[in-house]
């Protein structure tokens, strides 16, 4: 009989990063729950629109595989979400078993729910006006659907899991001289 998997929403402590402008080994110093393997991805940005950044980190058995991480000058959090969840599925192989997080509920709902329908409707919604950062979404989606044993997940944001806090210390190293 295998065990439920843990419940990564329920955590309440705030997180130190934002607040106090951690950098990657403060994270890794400060922070040891959540969970231990997958990649997590967060983005961020001053404003909406501002300028803003995004991270990414792949993790096995708490090792860091792979990560990434940028900026933009001028952009809005959804985009910096969308392209940390981009180069966070680029790490994984297309056969891959894995576990891909995010702390946006939003990117969740676009890639695993809504896109699909806007595809065969050619990208356009039920509802009037555009899709939001098109260009992303179909890139986000195109990668995701070719990684058939990847689930994207929501957690919980700013909520002491140390690989969310380290994506969102990658999302934020365009604030800091140190990353």
């Amino acid at each position: 009989m295998t065990s439920p998997a843990p419940d990564y929403e329920r955590r309440s402590a705030p997180s130190r990063v934002r607040k106090d402008g951690l950098a990657t080994s403060e994270v890794l110093a400060s922070f040891t729950d959540g969970p231990d393997t997958g990649v997590f991805t967060d983005g961020a940005s001053e404003g909406n629109p501002g300028p803003g950044g995004w991270g990414a980190v792949h993790v096995v058995d708490d090792e860091i595989q792979d990560q990434a991480h940028g900026s933009e000058p001028h952009t809005t959090n959804n985009r910096m979400e969308l392209t940390a969840l981009i180069h966070g599925l680029r790490m994984l192989p297309l056969d891959t078993d894995s576990t891909v997080y995010t702390d946006s509920q939003l990117i969740v709902n676009i890639v695993t729910k809504w896109a699909d329908g806007w595809k065969a409707r050619g990208w356009t919604k039920k509802s009037s006006g555009p899709i939001a950062n098109l260009e992303l979404v179909k890139e986000a989606h195109a990668l995701y659907k070719q990684r058939p044993g990847v689930r994207l997940e929501w957690i919980k944001a700013h909520n002491g899991y140390r690989w969310n806090e380290y994506a969102d210390a990658l999302a934020t190293a365009y604030r800091r001289q140190v990353f």
